[in-house]
């Protein structure tokens, strides 16, 4: 005898034991969509490694130079060569295993210590610079975007101001004026003011205009529209709902920035003005490598690779970051 169960599964087929659960779909974050952006350009991630390699050279100089007897400023008379004029003995400026890039001529110092104790006065000069101008630029820039009206007036006005600056010729006058002394500074501490405060002081306006255009577009979101009608002032509005989303911009742009402000650096230490000797400083390397470049070409050749490296790897990481945070501007 049948029953009515029997009759509607043999009509339905078996009904399977189990039955398999969909799959969960996981949500991708913002910060991890653009990691994964990011990660597919080689360029760019090869640009970062050597980014981060710089850094930790630049932190870790003086511990290297302890660990490995380096010394910038010791002389090696006997790897000269007095008929030559003090030029380096041997091809090459004089490389060797224990000199592997060679010494400079009339006084025979180590140019792989001479980099290595370059390489934080230049990312030092050019962090510091690059954070002063974007704290300017992102604060006066936000302003000017989100109230408009003669606030925007006024700080459009300074930023063309400033802007009209020939910041060469007016880095190059101070940096001249004080290089006896200011502030209760002297030596190394006051060229490394001097030097973050013009490059940094004269360039906010270049990020200003950018923080002020992307508020102009970001104030007539939802979300401020939103924090207005529950009550936010001006003040919670630009630092909690406005600046939060700038960081992509002002990221991207400090990238950019920092290698200009590196070659900023170099030209001033190569014109004199900046980083005084005896400490070492790749700009003032290739200075002291102008009247050997056609005997002693390596001499000029490693600081400008370095120069060079430093600056193609910040900006391949720059170009990175923004097709990874912002990849319409493809």
């Amino acid at each position: 005898m049948t029953t009515p169960t029997d009759t509607t599964e043999a009509a339905e087929g078996p009904v399977p034991a189990t039955t398999a659960a969909p799959a969960a779909i996981e949500g991708r974050s913002l910060g991890r969509i653009a990691w994964l952006r990011f990660r597919r350009d080689k360029a760019a991630m090869a640009g970062g490694v050597v980014v981060i390699l710089l850094v930790l050279l630049a932190v870790l100089a003086k511990p290297i130079e302890s660990i490995f007897g380096l010394s910038p400023d010791a002389l090696h008379q006997d790897l000269l060569d007095a008929d030559l004029g003090g030029l380096p003995m041997g091809s090459f400026g004089g490389m060797s295993l224990s000199h592997p890039l060679g010494v400079d001529p009339l006084q025979g110092r180590d140019l792989l210590a001479r980099i290595i104790e370059g390489s934080w006065v230049s990312l030092l000069v050019a962090f510091g610079a690059t954070v002063l101008s974007n704290t300017l630029g992102t604060v006066l820039g936000v302003m000017a975007g989100y109230y408009g009206g003669w606030v925007d007036t006024v700080i459009s006005r300074i930023m063309d101001t400033f802007l009209a600056f020939p910041l060469l010729l007016f880095a190059i006058s101070i940096s001249a004026s004080l290089q006896g002394g200011a502030f209760g500074l002297h030596g190394l501490p006051l060229h490394l003011c001097v030097l973050i405060f013009v490059i940094g002081f004269f360039n906010w306006p270049y990020m200003g205009r950018i923080v002020r255009g992307q508020t102009l577009s970001l104030r007539e979101r939802e979300f401020v529209f939103a924090a207005r009608s529950l009550g936010a002032r001006g003040p919670f509005i630009l630092f909690k709902e406005l600046l939060p989303n700038l960081v992509g911009p002002i990221l991207v742009y400090s990238t950019l920035l920092i290698p200009t402000n590196i070659l900023f650096e170099a030209a001033l230490s190569f014109l004199g003005v900046g980083i005084q000797p005896p400490q070492s400083s790749w700009g003032g390397m290739l200075n002291d490598a102008i009247k050997y470049y056609q005997v002693d070409p390596e001499y000029m050749v490693v600081p400008g690779l370095a120069i060079f490296i430093t600056v193609l790897a910040f900006n391949l990481l720059g170009d990175g970051l923004r097709d990874a945070l912002d990849p319409r501007s493809n």
